[in-house]
């Protein structure tokens, strides 16, 4: 696919610098693409890493959020009165929510402009534009005023999608706007709970294996965890305290490991980031899990490794160890089904996996990405009210388990 896989905002690297709760969770939507629609991916996955290193209801409300071809999770957000829907990428790895750079954004009569031009960098795109207030409807019982929405006037990297959902902290905003540099944006979430649309600042993120292209078997839920699509309890670790990592939804690995095999020693920490597609680890990382699986090699025009089939009945787990709690990959979490080989850029008959390599060695404070790939096995709770991540396992990880 080509290079929205990896979305990171570049301005991040630079800083370091009342009523009852709901909860809400929404569907995300997928697109129809046919060809290696997502050869390129992860090339733009390790783009986004290298961007990211430098740098009023009662109760829970869930929204739909459909796969786009394997890829990426988008959710329908309806902008301005009366609302434009429009698909935008679910992004925990970035802040700025934006339109345009495919339907175009159409004002309204709630759409303020600010006077502000907005631009944002990410790995592998960018988009420059104009910043308005707005209203913005997540569902017909979470509707947002005057919410910060880039107009999106010229973009590279978008294409097949209409802009971005910020969802990660709200100093990834900072530097974004033109004459106001040194401020910060609010983000959606801010808003929600400023705005007493939800009482906590906790976003619930469920993903799942798609087996078509048009699957919406995603949800997000805001304000809190929809416990119907997790199984036992959720399990919070701290983020961590280690930059760049911090910046973001980051944590610390203690160590990991692939069957007998030291893929992480020492406790180092990355991200956790619904925006990008595989899991990630710095180069030395990689070449300790490849290495341990019989005839691996690194297919660099695909950027992805490739197993022999041979070899796939022997592989192992990988398993992460985050503060006291143990996370599994099982085999079949990291592999690409074969029947989605076109689709990635490879060829019938092959075996390729979704584990791959940051493009720099461990040790800069940002040493791996668990992204979708991890996220369709472990339902995730980002919580800014105690800074602090939850996992759970999704109920179709119990059920390959119990297979």
């Amino acid at each position: 696919m080509r290079s929205f896989v990896s979305l990171s905002v570049t301005f991040l690297a630079a800083s370091a610098s009342a009523s009852a709760s709901a909860v809400l969770t929404v569907p995300l939507t997928k697109l129809n693409r046919t060809g290696a629609y997502l050869k390129g991916a992860p090339d733009a996955d390790r783009a986004r890493a290298a961007f990211l290193n430098s740098r009023t209801g009662n109760g829970p409300t869930t929204v739909p959020a459909t796969n786009l071809e394997y890829q990426v999770y988008l959710t329908s957000v309806g902008i301005g009165s009366p609302p434009t829907y429009y698909n935008l990428i679910v992004d925990t790895g970035s802040s700025n929510t934006f339109c345009g750079t495919g339907i175009p954004y159409v004002r309204t009569p709630t759409s303020i402009p600010t006077g502000q031009a907005v631009n944002a960098t990410y790995g592998s795109g960018n988009f420059t534009g104009e910043e308005y207030l707005d209203q913005v409807t997540f569902a017909p019982n979470l509707v947002l005023k005057n919410q910060s929405i880039g107009d999106a006037l010229s973009s590279y990297g978008f294409q097949g999608f209409d802009g971005i959902l910020g969802l990660g902290p709200p100093d990834l905003t900072h530097g974004t706007l033109t004459h106001d540099t040194n401020a910060t944006i609010p983000t959606v979430m801010n808003n929600l709970v400023s705005q007493g649309l939800i009482q906590n600042q906790v976003l619930g993120v469920y993903y799942s294996p798609s087996t078509n292209y048009t699957d919406t078997n995603g949800a997000l839920t805001y304000g809190g965890a929809d416990s119907s699509l997790y199984e036992g309890e959720l399990m919070y670790v701290p983020v961590t305290e280690t930059y760049p990592a911090a910046y973001y939804w980051g944590v610390n690995v203690t160590c990991a490991t692939y069957g007998n095999h030291m893929v992480i020693l020492n406790s180092t920490a990355g991200m956790v980031d619904s925006g990008t597609t595989l899991v990630l680890l710095a180069d030395d990382l990689f070449s300790v899990y490849l290495n341990a699986i019989t005839g691996a090699t690194f297919n660099s025009t695909m950027g992805l490794i490739e197993i022999p089939p041979s070899s796939v009945p022997s592989m192992q787990p990988l398993v992460f160890f985050i503060d006291d709690y143990v996370f599994v990959m099982d085999v079949a979490a990291q592999l690409i089904p074969t029947d989605q080989n076109t689709a990635w850029g490879g060829v019938s008959g092959k075996q390729y996996g979704v584990v791959s390599h940051l493009g720099r060695d461990s040790g800069k404070g940002l040493d791996f990405i668990l992204g979708m790939k991890y996220l369709e096995r472990y339902y995730a709770v980002f919580d800014t009210d105690a800074n602090r991540i939850g996992f759970a396992q999704t109920l179709v990880f119990v059920r390959v388990v119990l297979v």
